[in-house]
């Protein structure tokens, strides 16, 4: 399919702030004062679609006001990329009400992540506009510890060259909106290879339950020469090791699925209890991986830092011994 890759962010430039899933409102202001002054060091502007503060009994606002700012973001041609406040439960709600051809006739970056898994993957699919797998509006608030997380923005959305991705050296799973500045930093002891091997592809994916809402529709990726990028949250707390299973096996058992070259998962969280024992069981128990090199640990999931990487852009995997690289090729 085709591939439209947008311009790279630059200072100057102007983005604007919508809310798909929840609201602006439940982020506090001192988390959106951070996040200010953080692209005003970028030298990006930032505006916010009309509707972003509307707030229901789910923390959401209605089907049109949502998909009216997401037109809105997109058809000014002024703004030269749109991030998402936060995730939430019901981005999908708004696909059979998109415009298509206002996105396709104005791309640009369109970042965020965890619900957000089910626009930018669409997107993708429906007008082959590479979208971004990275940090929303609101993560930008962290006052601490942000460094690793800003490093990979600024490589995957600001620079066009290819880069490598190297493992954070610490990590935190904390309520960092609550307490700023007490953070619990966890020493990251790296990816694990789940099975070795290397390759290359077309990266798509994102949090694991929410892009298998996707199934069964026309807005589900092509999977031909795949790598998939997998996470998921700990929304069932110790049940992340079964849920992950199973939520695996339905992608597996897509027709597609056999076009898939490698699979990259992200970092689990705490109350997840998913082990790396764990992961090798799930892993080895699937007949149809064995041939597939799969990394897990990564940096981007729920817990922080993450990357940004690429939703159609193209990657490369390498897992052999214990070395495992990842690198973005066209992003």
């Amino acid at each position: 399919m085709k591939r439209i890759i947008p311009p790279k962010l630059k200072r100057g430039d102007t983005i604007m702030v919508i809310a798909p899933s929840r609201s602006l409102g439940i982020i506090s202001e001192d988390i959106q004062e951070v996040a200010r002054t953080r692209f005003d060091d970028l030298g990006l502007k930032v505006l916010f679609s009309n509707n972003v503060k509307e707030r229901d009994i789910f923390d959401s606002s209605s089907i049109q006001s949502r998909v009216n700012d997401l037109h809105q973001a997109f058809a000014d041609s002024n703004i030269k990329a749109v991030f998402s406040i936060i995730g939430g439960f019901n981005s999908n709600q708004l696909l059979k009400y998109i415009d298509w051809r206002i996105i396709e006739n104005n791309p640009k970056i369109f970042c965020g992540y965890s619900d957000v898994t089910i626009l930018l993957n669409a997107i993708f699919q429906k007008i082959g506009l590479v979208t971004y797998y990275g940090p929303h509006y609101s993560s930008f608030g962290q006052k601490l510890h942000f460094e690793y997380m800003l490093d990979y923005f600024k490589k995957c959305l600001m620079i066009a060259e290819s880069f490598e991705v190297k493992s954070s050296e610490y990590w935190s799973d904390d309520s960092w909106y609550k307490d700023q500045a007490n953070r619990n930093l966890i020493k990251n002891e790296g990816w694990q290879i789940l099975n070795p091997g290397q390759a290359d592809g077309t990266s798509v994916g994102g949090n694991l339950c929410t892009l298998n809402l996707l199934q069964g529709t026309e807005f589900f990726p092509d999977l031909n020469n795949g790598i998939l990028f997998l996470e998921e949250d700990d929304l069932v707390g110790g049940n992340a090791a079964v849920e992950f299973d199973r939520n695996l096996q339905s992608l597996i058992q897509h027709p597609q699925f056999e076009q898939i070259r490698g699979i990259v998962i992200g970092r689990f969280q705490k109350l997840s209890k998913m082990t790396i024992e764990k992961m090798k069981v799930i892993i080895k128990s699937k007949e149809e991986l064995k041939n597939l090199p799969v990394i897990a640990g990564v940096d981007f999931g729920h817990s922080d830092p993450r990357i940004t990487f690429p939703i159609g852009g193209r990657v490369k995997i390498f897992a052999k011994g214990e070395e495992a690289k990842l690198e973005i090729l066209e992003h």
